[in-house]
């Protein structure tokens, strides 16, 4: 046994590796045990659980299991080999730790282990340690003392083993390197089949957060930045043709076959303005932070918002909104782009995305508006500053250019500077250009800070979603209350909506209530009505030009909700959850899942009840999946040559 004794130290971190992941899986399936019973996998969880560490492990040991064969055979490298390997070995293991422990707050925001969120977080640490300050002391305590504590542990047993490690004979070291070689490839490998195994093996339940248990949350983040960097490698949901892709996109907008007549750009087309008003109206874009409908009075939800709640008896009330993912990047994308979530990425991020990317600053631009981004945060985030500067709108605010807030927080100014501050711009404007504008808040986004003295507390403590809501809230009441006195009141169409809702989950692969969120058009001269017809955050941009009675040709794929036909139409909405993407018609629901078939649904009494596929909605739903990433990669989503007027385009009514 002596010739394998340098064995020692890799099993033993291995074994470390695998405790730590393993404690911690048990602790997700008693903290979720609800859950997790629904699906019957307590067992399966913790034996595939052992499965995806010895994966895990075996990509991060091969290397120095190949090695130390040799390298230990040698007695003057053996020495300097010992220590890099203990410091290796060591690093995998606080690897390991610090995942697990950070991962508990992830999943409790999330409702999944550490992914590509994860991942894109990092890109901002500034942000991210202002917030981690404020809202996570606990969690800071614990990876301060935690983490250190164990890889101590850890460090006073390694070094016992490497004591041990008696000198192999090196003719033997080819035959050790290649064992030990196999062995990391088949346990990283895990399979006889085809392919290595991935986390699509182990969903095994209809529950996202439950299926991400049998992984680690190392492993989840390295897979999620190996996705990232192949963002581009293929479609998850089975082969669509671009062709079949983009005529199914071209049936679900309902417009007749003549209006796309520009070939280069398959989605352009000319949309003439329901609103036939002489002067084109200003707009603004009020988009709330995570406000979703279970935060909202009007839309049956907890008492947080009356004023928001008011407001939806004096505009057109959106009953049935659907935001189209998770983060602030593709609400955005959608609102301000009318763009449908690809399965890479928010377009806010990619780089053909960067300039002349059709939004609505850049068709509002080319019809003689002034157009700004108003936002509470840092701009950087998310990309978001050259995302909108290089993409029609002249000017772009961020935390950094308001003088004096009358309060600063993790995430940027409360929102009622926001509010103020562009009051007070609009106030500014000339009156002879129509103005554009999109509002970003960030009140509503853990930590959960906002002035004192505002609002009387929904709850204690005081930092929580609630009382963040409700002072959301009471900055949107104040900032009407403005308005209604300015001189823009009478020409401008507003629009209330949240990029997404604050938390989203469920054991249904899709919790679609979770995306349900407010929408609301108001403003002079828009009488008070309430639609109950399913709605996407794409379909917005194309009923705020119709509001504000622009008429112009683009490549939007949504639907204009205020056409005369809307009620022959069927709603629609397009929800992307992880590596899941929901497609709903009406009641009908289809669901795409990476690597596993198709499932359908009924959804009339806002429950998930499976039923039978519908090989033509199939089809629009795998067509509204792989469209994006066609018309991203093929440059299709911009402005035609003249998107003025019908010119290359064909009017059509």
């Amino acid at each position: 046994m002596a010739q394998l004794s340098w064995l020692r130290p890799l099993l033993f971190a291995a074994g470390v590796a695998i405790l730590v992941s393993g404690l911690a899986r048990l602790g997700y399936l008693i903290g979720f045990r609800d859950r997790v019973a629904e699906t019957g996998g307590f067992t399966y969880i913790m034996l595939q659980g052992l499965r995806f560490d010895l994966v895990t492990l075996g990509y991060l040991l091969a290397i120095p299991a190949a090695l130390t064969p040799f390298l230990n055979a040698v007695p003057r490298v053996a020495r300097y080999w010992t220590v890099g390997l203990k410091i290796y070995l060591l690093a995998v293991v606080a690897g390991f730790v610090f995942m697990e422990v950070v991962t508990p707050p992830f999943v409790l925001e999330y409702d999944i282990r550490p992914n590509y969120l994860f991942v894109e977080y990092l890109e901002y640490p500034k942000e991210v340690f202002s917030m981690l300050f404020v809202g996570y002391k606990l969690e800071i305590l614990a990876c301060i003392v935690v983490v250190p504590w164990l890889v101590w542990a850890a460090s006073r047993g390694l070094e016992r083993q490497l004591t041990r490690v008696d000198r192999n004979r090196l003719l033997l070291a080819p035959i050790f390197s290649f064992a030990a070689l196999l062995l990391c490839f088949a346990a990283a490998r895990s399979t006889l089949d085809h392919r290595p195994v991935n986390p699509s093996t182990v969903a095994f339940s209809p529950d996202t957060l439950v299926n991400s248990l049998p992984l680690n949350s190392l492993y989840s983040v390295a897979n999620a930045i190996y996705e990232m960097r192949h963002e581009d490698s293929g479609f998850p949901y089975g082969e669509v043709p671009a062709d079949l892709a983009t005529e199914a996109v071209r049936m679900d907008m309902h417009l007749p076959g003549p209006s796309f007549a520009e070939s280069s750009l398959p989605t352009a087309h000319y949309q003439a303005a329901t609103n036939t008003s002489d002067k084109p109206r200003n707009l603004v874009i009020i988009v709330e932070e995570s406000l979703g409908a279970e935060f909202v009075g009007a839309l049956g939800g907890l008492p947080l918002t009356p004023n928001l709640d008011a407001l939806a008896d004096e505009g057109i009330w959106l009953e049935n909104l659907y935001a189209t993912g998770t983060r602030s990047a593709r609400g955005l994308e959608a609102i301000v782009a009318g763009f449908p979530p690809t399965t890479s990425q928010s377009v806010l991020k990619l780089g053909r995305a960067q300039r002349d990317f059709f939004t609505i600053g850049a068709f509002l631009k080319e019809h003689g508006y002034v157009t700004s981004f108003i936002y509470g945060g840092e701009a950087q985030f998310d990309n978001m500053r050259r995302f909108f500067a290089g993409n029609g709108f002249d000017t772009v605010i961020d935390k950094h250019d308001y003088e004096d807030p009358a309060f600063l927080g993790s995430w940027g100014v409360a929102d009622e500077v926001v509010f103020d501050y562009a009051h007070d711009y609009f106030e500014s404007l000339p009156n002879d250009k129509p103005f554009a504008s999109v509002l970003f808040t960030t009140s509503n986004h853990s930590p959960w800070e906002f002035p004192d003295d505002r609002i009387d507390l929904y709850e204690q403590p005081r930092a929580t979603v609630n009382n963040a809501v409700k002072y959301a809230d009471y900055a949107i009441g104040r900032f009407f209350g403005k308005a209604r006195q300015s001189s823009y009141w009478d020409n401008t169409v507003f629009l209330v909506v949240s990029d997404h809702n604050s938390r989203v989950y469920g054991s249904d692969l899709v919790p679609i209530e979770r995306f349900h969120i407010p929408g609301l058009f108001l403003g002079g001269g828009i009488e008070p009505q309430r639609w109950t017809h399913v709605a996407s955050q794409i379909d917005l941009l194309p009923t705020l030009l119709s509001l504000a009675g622009v008429s112009g040709a683009h490549p939007a794929p949504g639907i204009d909700l205020t056409r005369p036909d809307i009620d022959s139409i069927p709603g629609r909405a397009v929800m992307q959850y992880g590596d899941t993407q929901a497609y709903r018609q009406d009641d009908k629901v289809v669901i795409l899942r990476k690597g596993k078939p198709a499932t359908a649904y009924d959804y009339a009494q806002h429950q998930l009840v499976e039923t039978d596929v519908d090989p033509a909605m199939l089809e629009h739903a795998k067509a509204f999946a792989a469209w994006p990433s066609i018309a991203y990669r093929q440059q299709l989503y911009r402005l035609p040559a003249d998107s003025t007027g019908s010119s290359g385009v064909t009017a059509a009514l």
